[in-house]
């Protein structure tokens, strides 16, 4: 990883927004991400006992996608098509590998949801890792493609992006995030997706 880029563009970040995202400049940004009712939504969603009605829990999920602002407009229809179009084999099949993703196994969860919407073309890190991000913000993290792929490129991160969702990317991806965060002034990662937001902002 490349620490001294880090270093700068903290620096620069900090200089902007001196109390990191405390800043009242940073307030409509804030806003608009609505983070803390997202996350109480998913706290509720991603309950284990919610898994238990694959319909009622799906509708929820396209409900949390629809809302997110983190995931594109181009997405969030095609996601809740998809969901839609699925038979009853199906939807059980997703909510089944959506509770591995969220309770464990992750790595064999997170196989079964991509090998499930790819048949549908909607295998996106946004629509798989967002309410990941929602649900353990100080754990987990948002996989945004383009930020993504600047936080690999400019750290020179040793991880190879690719579009298609992998265990072995978003491991290696959370890990490094971690470790930005272990070394970051804490007002840059009040959450784990500010933290990548910071990242997208300055590299």
């Amino acid at each position: 990883m490349n620490y001294e880029r880090l270093r700068i563009a903290e620096a620069h970040f900090l200089q902007s927004y001196p109390a990191g995202f405390a800043d009242p400049a940073l307030e409509p940004v804030l806003k608009k991400h609505r983070m803390t009712k997202m996350t109480e939504f998913a706290t509720e969603l991603f309950d284990p006992v919610a898994f238990y009605q694959p319909n009622d829990f799906l509708e929820r999920l396209v409900k949390l996608v629809s809302r997110s602002s983190m995931v594109s407009m181009f997405e969030k229809p095609k996601f809740r098509d998809a969901v839609n179009n699925m038979n009853s084999t199906e939807k059980e099949a997703l909510t089944e590998a959506v509770r591995k993703l969220y309770h464990g196994p992750q790595a064999v969860g997170l196989g079964e949801v991509v090998d499930i919407l790819a048949r549908y073309k909607i295998a996106k890190w946004s629509v798989i890792t967002v309410g990941m991000v929602y649900y353990r913000p100080q754990e987990e993290v948002f996989v945004k493609p383009t930020t993504a792929k600047a936080i690999v490129d400019k750290l020179q991160l040793e991880l190879e992006y690719k579009p298609r969702p992998s265990w072995e990317f978003y491991s290696g991806y959370r890990a490094a995030i971690m470790e930005i965060k272990s070394r970051v002034d804490p007002s840059l990662s009040t959450n784990n997706a500010a933290l990548t937001g910071f990242l997208m902002m300055t590299l």
